[in-house]
């Protein structure tokens, strides 16, 4: 999968991966989508934020997860 919106770069917010040509870091975008009811409202309040820029934010952060699984102890 290729990321042609997330940028790192050491001088820009710390290293943190961003949204390419702002200061959006990809894990205040992943807030950002949490907190908004919808993508209209998320428009309105940030304008630069385009809906592929919130897609690829959302695949990147699931890209970089670690995918595990814990058992649950039997509850009875």
């Amino acid at each position: 999968m290729t990321f042609d919106r997330i940028t790192t770069d050491p001088d820009v917010m710390q290293g943190q991966p961003c949204i390419r040509g702002t200061r959006l870091t990809v894990r205040r975008v992943l807030a950002i989508v949490g907190e908004y009811p919808s993508r209209d409202e998320i428009r309105k309040d940030y304008p630069q934020l385009e809906d592929e820029d919130i897609r690829q934010a959302l695949a990147y952060a699931s890209a970089t997860l670690e995918d595990r699984i814990i058992p649950l102890k039997d509850a009875s």
